[in-house]
């Protein structure tokens, strides 16, 4: 009987189809673990990207953070401090600009009171009046001159620092809506220097003594505490009649004074909250970040451009505050008393732009691109060759028998000298980080000159001790 059989060499039908079924199910899934994979790797690009971007937005606010925090110490402790206001701005009359521009307004205050020409025109003959212009300007010299020195003295001093401290918790009261003690003359703030015309007048009376015509009978103030009545007694005094404003300096637009103010007072509120969010917002952008080192590169460029943008604001609202004044010895006086008031903040911008120049430089420097590695080995290969040139120069000074003994005999002259020599260069630096490098060379120096001067193996010539006798023959 016969039976089916497949052709020699040929499976069955059913194998066939089984085997074509098995493989379209294992192309399915092979193509189903492909899309998988291919979704996954799209995810992870995708939170990858995502990762960048938020560490790249987080680590731009850890740098404006930064510095807004900085900006924040400084107005807390210079501007809206008196204490540290007064000892930041009872320097400046010993600067000349502000100390010509005082004198001059005081001189012209007095000046133009007491009409000094008219005067002289009175008292000189009628074919002697032309003399009276020359002799008025040169009164007007002398007495700008006289009160320039009155401006240096320490009773001056005394009166500017008292001064400066009632003005400025007079503004600061002003911004918390507790005025009483701050004169408001419309929309203007004020600082009356009537104390100090009261002691001008009275040294003035002691070296001009008939530029008055009479006793002038002022009292003597120690403080910038303002007498009652002051006004009217210098007025009494001079037989004129003085204006309201008599030696008072318009401050600012009490508006615009307290919206700059009021910024720095916002900052101050917040100051606690900024610096708490620099370190925080610092950990956020580094723990999201996949490459911690490009991270902290951005944060040195963001450092660098807030800086930059800080400078621009501050130069801006400067040349806000000099327009306000006409041009010549009063905005020079101005320029210089804002120099000396931003001098703080103005270093602590140098700094965050030299910090983050060199985190910048440094992250770089650390990275995986062609130059960054070409200059690691030239770095390293010129530390090599430095270091050899160092190790033969000791040794020809240790081989040198006249060297060593003459370093260690002079050792304590080239330390002081290597001393004198890093304090004078740390002089005319005058910078953090220039004492920072003449520290650093100096160790190195100390270090070097220390090993080449001390004691090598074998002692110089002539010092060395007596030796035993030698031995001879055979032993036994």
């Amino acid at each position: 009987m016969s039976q089916d059989r497949a052709p020699d060499g040929a499976e069955p039908a059913e194998t066939t189809e089984a085997a074509e079924t098995e493989l379209v199910r294992l192309r399915a899934e092979v193509a189903e673990l492909r899309d998988r994979a291919g979704g996954e790797r799209r995810r992870a690009a995708r939170l990858l990207v995502v990762r960048r971007m938020l560490a790249a937005v987080l680590i731009a606010l850890v740098a404006v953070v930064g510095v807004t925090s900085v900006v924040g110490v400084w107005g807390a402790r210079t501007t809206l401090n008196t204490d540290r206001w007064v000892a930041t701005v009872g320097p400046l009359p010993q600067e000349p600009d502000v100390n010509k521009a005082v004198s001059t307004y005081l001189t012209d205050q007095i000046f133009d009171q007491l009409d000094v020409q008219a005067r002289l025109t009175q008292a000189l003959p009628p074919r002697a009046t032309f003399l009276a212009g020359p002799v008025s300007g040169s009164v007007h010299d002398f007495m700008q001159k006289s009160v320039s020195q009155l401006l240096a003295t320490d009773q001056f001093e005394a009166i500017w620092r008292a001064t400066n401290r009632l003005a400025h918790e007079r503004i600061v009261a002003l911004l918390e809506k507790k005025n009483k003690n701050v004169q408001v003359s419309g929309d203007t703030v004020t600082l009356n220097l009537l104390p100090m015309v009261n002691n001008m007048l009275n040294s003035l009376e002691q070296q001009l003594p008939s530029l008055f015509g009479k006793k002038l009978d002022l009292p003597t103030l120690k403080s910038g505490e303002i007498p009652p009545g002051l006004h009217d007694r210098i007025e009494k005094a001079l037989g004129v009649q003085l204006p309201d404003d008599f030696g008072q300096i318009r401050l600012y637009n009490r508006h615009t004074l307290g919206q700059l103010q009021q910024s720095v007072l916002v900052f101050k509120r917040a100051l606690v909250g900024l610096l708490i969010a620099v370190p925080v917002l610092l950990a956020l952008a580094l723990w999201a970040a996949p490459d911690r080192r490009r991270t902290l590169l951005q944060l040195g460029v963001w450092l660098v451009v807030t800086v930059t943008v800080l400078t621009t604001v501050l130069r801006a609202v400067r040349r806000q505050l000099l327009g306000q004044v006409p041009e010549g010895v009063y905005r020079d006086g101005l320029q210089a008393a804002l120099w000396t008031v931003f001098t703080t903040l103005r270093d602590r911008g140098d700094q965050l732009l030299w910090f983050g120049v060199g985190l910048a430089a440094l992250m770089y420097l650390i990275g995986p691109g062609r130059l960054p590695r070409a200059l690691r080995r030239w770095t390293v290969q010129g530390a090599r060759a430095s270091a050899q040139f160092a190790a033969r120069a000791s040794a020809r000074i240790t081989k040198d028998k006249a060297a060593r003994p003459w370093l260690a005999r002079h050792a304590d002259v080239l330390r002081v000298g290597g001393a004198l020599v890093a304090v004078l260069i740390a002089l005319l630096l005058s910078s953090w980080t220039a004492l920072f490098v003449v520290g650093a060379l100096l160790a190195a120096y100390e270090i070097a000159l220390t090993l080449l001067a001390r004691p090598g193996s074998s002692p110089p010539a002539g010092e060395a001790g007596p030796a035993g006798p030698a031995k001879t023959g055979a032993s036994g």
